[in-house]
Order: structure tokens, then sequence, then C-alpha cells
């Protein structure tokens, strides 16, 4: 094998997210993505990386034997959306729950040896199966299309990328993951551009107007809202107000099943390929929709996370409330919801709670998460922004059950290690990516944790991704030894050992002395007596507040010191 050689090979099977695994005749493993098992494929060798090939396909000469005689979908194998659209949904179900499977076994049954192909039925105790999507189709609530073009200079394309391009772009008009809603929505504004002559923003030059289309439709209460994404560039050969007010007119003509309560226009200028909000006026409507999930009531803005699959995401959260209310459900518990995004689940599970405190790095979702509770009469959650890492150190209570919905990537490590320093008996770890649940899994074995039941979610029919909800137990000691001791004599020696801050000790010279003392003037005194007081307000450039230091104040800062029992 080298470099550029053409080879053709059978797909023996797909690990997770999209790795078809083959070996060619002389032994050698190599890796292609966008395949399926049991498929004949042409493939050129692309580089070699630790042991193992990676291949771009180039054809598929023979298709499996679990796959469709014809794709649902239109687009299917252009647009890089979907690669699953040519399995029956049973057969998507078996392959998702097998490449869990095969990821979290060797981490929670190391011992365990499982075959390339795991059945339903192996014995894994602790893993309960998948759970599928209530819709297969027409399920996804948000859609974010670019404008482009499908071919070099070709004429104005509104859509998706196709697959393994970053130019080129598929008019998914017939998209069958959305509601139909979405594809009437699309080609109304494809059509409208079009017969304007509105240009589009060029990636290599970064010139022209046309950027985006957001589309977010409520599964259950079917408003839908709508946002143009554009730069600040010109438009011509229209003035932007009269295209807009067009655009906007365009759209409230379409018959559609939903109803549109907003379209808006944003404006971004930044050189990346992603939507980012650099300022939004409202067109028509209002600019957030209203989604129900599980009997509570969610307002949802133009850029609030909020799950892709509101039917879906039911069954991922009554999962979730299952978990903790099967395994500690009394009222005084106080509940962490890390990552929380606009506090979905925190809200969920608020009834089994005294309080729940959801923390989110995300500014603009803790604002949603506070009004959705608020719109719901729950009082007893609160979300705080700030990154979790650092949250975690400045929160005053303590946890009795954490959830943890990170971001892909997984938990930051030094994040993880203070998650396990709460020593809580029980949590949940809900994972959009089962090689990152799997690491962090590994390092919450290795701290005690076990794990006790695993579910897949399906979130995603006809592409590579799936939830995956986990719940660890952390069994305390169920044996001690009896120690006997003189409690008398304990107590008449023992004085703990408090840590004193500066405001004890102003307060302390405040009553007895009835004198108002800096904090800095503290550190200044604790200094000349030789004490270490690290690098209070020493930093160059520190402006801090300078007082007179009186000998009053200085007598009364040291013998306060001395009550303390910091000096002798």
């Amino acid at each position: 094998m080298k470099k550029g050689q053409i080879v053709e090979s059978i797909v023996e099977k797909v690990e997770f997210p999209n790795k078809g695994i083959l070996h060619l005749q002389d032994g050698e493993k190599i890796i292609v993505k966008h395949c399926i098992p049991g498929q004949k494929i042409r493939l050129m060798a692309k580089k070699r990386r630790k042991g193992k090939w990676e291949g771009q396909l180039l054809e598929v000469i023979e298709p499996s034997s679990l796959e469709l005689e014809k794709p649902v979908c239109i687009h299917a194998g252009s647009c890089g959306g979907c690669s699953y659209q040519t399995l029956g949904y049973e057969q998507q179900l078996i392959i998702k729950q097998n490449q869990v499977k095969e990821l979290l076994c060797p981490i929670v049954n190391p011992t365990k040896n499982l075959p390339g192909q795991i059945t339903p039925d192996t014995d894994l105790p602790w893993f309960f199966g998948i759970k599928p999507s209530p819709k297969q189709f027409g399920y996804r609530n948000k859609m974010e299309y670019s404008f482009g073009d499908e071919y070099l200079n070709g004429p104005l394309a509104l859509g998706l990328h196709k697959r393994n391009s970053f130019y080129d772009l598929v008019t998914t008009d017939h998209c069958q993951i959305v509601h139909s809603d979405f594809n009437q929505i699309l080609s109304a504004a494809l059509l409208y551009f079009s017969n304007t002559n509105a240009n589009y923003l060029k990636k290599n030059t970064h010139i022209g107007y046309l950027r985006h289309l957001l589309v977010r439709k409520a599964a259950n209460t079917g408003e839908i809202l709508i946002d143009l994404v554009t730069t600040t560039q010109s438009c011509s050969p229209i003035p932007e107000p009269i295209l807009l007010n067009g655009f906007c007119k365009a759209l409230l003509r379409i018959p559609l099943s939903g109803t549109i309560v907003g379209v808006l226009h944003t404006k971004n200028d930044n050189l990346a390929d992603v939507i980012k909000d650099e300022g939004t006026q409202i067109l028509f409507g209002q600019d957030y929709f209203y989604e129900k999930l599980l009997g509570l009531k969610f307002k949802i803005t133009p850029f609030s996370f909020f799950q892709t699959n509101s039917l879906g995401a039911e069954i991922l959260y009554d999962t979730v409330r299952d978990m903790l209310f099967r395994t500690k459900s009394e009222s005084n518990q106080v509940i962490f919801d890390l990552y929380c995004g606009t506090g979905t689940i925190a809200q969920l599970v608020a009834p089994a709670a005294h309080q729940v405190i959801g923390v989110e790095i995300v500014e603009e979702a803790v604002t949603a998460a506070r009004e959705n509770a608020a719109l719901n009469g729950l009082t007893n959650c609160k979300f705080i922004a700030a990154d979790v890492l650092k949250a975690l150190d400045e929160i005053p209570l303590k946890p009795d059950f954490l959830i943890l919905d990170p971001p892909r990537e997984g938990i930051h490590p030094k994040a993880l290690k203070k998650i396990i320093d709460f020593g809580v008996e029980r949590m949940i770890y809900i994972s959009c990516k089962p090689t990152s649940l799997a690491r962090d899994l590994g390092v919450l074995q290795e701290s005690g944790y076990e794990v006790e039941e695993c579910w897949c979610v399906d979130l995603f029919p006809g592409t590579i991704h799936v939830e995956t909800v986990v719940l660890l137990t952390h069994e305390k000691p169920t044996s001690y030894i009896e120690v006997t001791m003189d409690y008398d004599t304990i107590v008449s020696e023992y004085k703990p050992k408090v840590k004193v801050t500066y405001k004890m000790i102003m307060d302390y010279i405040k009553e007895n002395y009835n004198l108002n003392v800096h904090s800095t003037t503290i550190a200044e005194i604790k200094r000349s007596l030789g004490l270490n007081v690290g690098d209070y307000n020493k930093k160059e450039g520190t402006n801090y507040r300078k007082e007179k230091i009186t000998p009053e104040k200085s007598k009364a800062v040291e013998e306060t010191l001395r009550h303390f029992e910091i000096i002798q």
C-alpha cells in the first residue's frame, strides 16, 4: 500500500462516529468515512498514521445487503448531512447501539471479550439498549442553510454543503429529516433572492451579501422563526430596506402548516463560516417562539440552544427524570445541572429537588433559562452564567445529585476532578459524543464510581449521531471500625482551627474597638509583623485604598490577630 493507490475492499464494520473499517489482502487496516457495513467500495489511500491507513471513498461498487433498494431522500449521497439514509431504521439503531457498546465496554467491563459485531442481546447488565426517535423523518426543529452555488460560478443555491466540500452546496429543497414547511421556506427564499439578483458571500474573497438562512419550528406549538443572516456589504442592485421588506412579504405568503411568528435580519461580518450575531433587527413579529416539552413551556430565541428533535428530547429527558426519581427522590436535595444550556433539564427535574442550580457559560442561554423558569412558575431554580470549572469553587452549596450534559468534547479534566471531589452518591452523565463519554467514564471509575445504567437515545435518525445517558453510583462504606474515646476530655482539649478572614478581623475590631479598619491596613500590619499575606495588593499598577495607620488602629489589629491566635 502506498499513498494515492486505488484499491477495492469490503467494509467490515463502522465504528463511531463514521469510520468504515476495512482490511486489505496484505493485512493493512484502512479507515474510510461514509460507508455502510457490507459494502464493496473503491477507495484511494490518503495517508498512514498510527499503524493504519486513512482512505477516501471513490465509489460504492456493490451495495450492502443491509441497504434499502432506494433511499427515501433524493439528496442522499450528495448532501453531507445524513450518512444512514440508505439503511432501514431498525438497522440504524442496531449499528448505533453496537458502536456505543464497543466504546464503553472496555471501560465498564474491561475483561469482557466482545466480538467485532455485537448482537443486541449481549450480556451487559448495565446496558439497557437504545430508545428510538418518535419520528424517523421530519423531526428536526432547526436548520441553518447556507447561500452559495452548486458549482463554480453557478446559479444561486441555498441549502447544505456537499459531502467533503467547503464551497459547493446542495439545494436541499426535498430534505426528509425536516417538516415540509422548511423546504417550502427554503424554496421561497431561493426564488426571491434569485429573482432580485442579490449576491452571496464568496468565501475565498469575503465579498458578498447573503450568508445564511436560519429556520426554527416548534414541533408541539407549530410556531416558526426565520432569520436571514447577511454581511453589512451592499446587496445591489436593490436597496437593502426594499430587499428585506420584499423578502418578508414573500415568506408570509407561503401556505404553511405552522405559523410564522417572527422574521429577523442578523448582520454578520465574521470571517468564519458560522452564524454570529453582530446585530439583529425584527422585520416582522417577534424575536422568539415557544415550544412545549413534558408539560413545560420554553421561550426560544434565534441562537439559544435547544435539542433539535423536540419529540426525541422528550424521550431523552423522561429517561433522565426516571433515573433521578427512582434513585433519590427526597424533596430536600440540592441538584446541580452543569452545562445546563437554557435550563431545560433543570426545570424538568425541579419537582424532585429543594433547589436546582444550573451552570452555563453562554450568557444568552442563562438569560433564557431564567425567563423560562419564571414562565413555568418554578421558584427553586437558580442559573449562573459562568464556566463550570470556575463556578464550582464559588457556589456555597454542595450538591446531593449531579446532572452533567457537557459539550461534545466532554468535561475539562480539572472540572471533572472538582466534580468527583463533591462525593455525591449518584450522578447522571448525558453525552452527545460517546468517545468523550468513554474517556470521562474511565476517570470516574478510577475514583470509585460505577456505571449502573446506560441508555442510548436516538435523536438523529439518518445520521451518525446518538445521545447516551449514563447513571453512575458511588456506594458509601458498609463496614466501619468502632473506636471508643473519652468524650469529655476530647471536648475540653479540642479547639477547632477556623480559617480567619479579613472580614472576621474587621468585624471583631468594629465590635470591640469601634474602629473601621480597611483590609489593606490589616495586610500592611501583618506584613510588618513578618506574616505571609501573599501578593495581596502588590501587583504592579494596582490601585487600592490607602488609609493612615494610626497607633490606635495598629494596636487594635495586633490584639485582634492575637485573639485569633495568628500571632502569639
